[in-house]
């Protein structure tokens, strides 16, 4: 197969993009409207083609990067979809559907990929979005498939699932199918974390892994406006409690060789508080890839994307399909 190109949108801290080039996908170029997702993306990938800008407002005609491509990949802001948000959808200042499909109608892609939380697929409350995304998959003359895949059938350490959209010519369609899950279970919480538990001396990282036996909580949390960093509401830090995880705020550090693991205190103190690149390997993230900016921004970065191994996984496909 040829090089394929790929263009994406909303990239964030890169997790979407990542895997698309972990599937061979040249990333043609990046875009994304925070200051701190693009030094990112830098950081890691001085190569790529980083372009800073709301895409309501991009004219992609001053940037040769974005005159075609195979792929026009976007992961969606997921804030304006949530449950835990207002729902409001293009309505929200911080979507940015209607300007992917703009941007669609000038990149002219082989294929359209566009990712949020199965919701968006889903929900009578999104229907004039729906309506919307079809109309522009027939002006581009393509056909669509949906997908929810779970992000632990691929080896992610973490139960959480993402809706993905995929169009392209009839023709290729039919040489295209999801990928199916891995054969072998995704690895546990404490599977993922137990090096790095144990990274400062922490005589209790072993104990803690071995009782964090299970995949990960959804990683939630971090959304734009919403606030600091943490690991989401009510439910989610009861969740990440069962495993001796403090879900009101992220640590600093790891734990060191004076700390342990007790309930009798108040949680902040007596639990364990995970760090902002752990919370990155949970998401699939090797631990070189670096976050650029503060905790709250890193974080904000790291929770909203979607994991690498998931778009690979779909990247591969979506290749084979294209025949590049």
């Amino acid at each position: 197969m040829g090089e394929a190109t790929a263009i994406d949108l909303c990239a964030g801290v890169g997790g979407q993009a990542l895997g698309l080039e972990q599937a061979g996908f040249r990333i043609a170029a990046a875009v994304d409207v925070d200051v701190d997702s693009c030094a990112t993306l830098r950081a890691n990938r001085p190569e790529w083609q980083v372009i800073r800008g709301d895409l309501k407002e991009i004219e992609p005609v001053e940037y040769d990067c974005l005159d075609g491509a195979d792929l026009l990949s976007c992961g969606l802001p997921r804030s304006p979809y949530t449950i835990g948000g207002k729902q409001q959808g293009t309505a929200d200042p911080r979507d940015a559907l209607s300007a992917a499909l703009d941007m669609a109608a000038y990149v002219r892609p082989s294929a359209l990929l566009l990712e949020n939380i199965p919701g968006f697929l889903t929900s009578p409350r999104f229907a004039a979005m729906r309506e919307a995304v079809a109309e522009a998959v027939e002006d581009l003359g393509f056909v669509a498939t949906t997908a929810v895949l779970d992000a632990r059938d691929f080896g992610v350490s973490q139960r959480r699932e993402h809706g993905f959209l995929l169009a392209m010519s009839g023709e290729r369609m039919k040489r295209f199918s999801w990928p199916v899950p891995l054969a072998t279970p995704c690895p546990t919480l404490g599977e993922t974390l137990r090096a790095s538990m144990g990274a400062r001396g922490w005589p209790g990282a072993d104990d803690w892994a071995d009782h964090a036996d299970q995949p990960a909580p959804t990683i939630v949390g971090g959304a734009t406006g919403r606030g600091g960093a943490d690991l989401g509401g009510t439910r989610s830090k009861k969740a990440w409690r069962r495993w001796d995880v403090f879900g009101g705020s992220l640590g600093n550090e790891v734990p060191g060789p004076e700390f342990r693991i007790d309930r009798d205190l108040p949680d902040k103190d007596g639990l364990v508080s995970l760090t902002v690149p752990q919370v990155a390997l949970l998401q699939g993230f090797t631990a070189d890839w670096r976050i650029a900016g503060r905790k709250t921004s890193t974080y904000r970065q790291i929770s909203q994307t979607t994991p690498p191994p998931v778009a690979a996984a779909v990247g591969r496909e979506v290749r084979k399909a294209l025949g590049r």
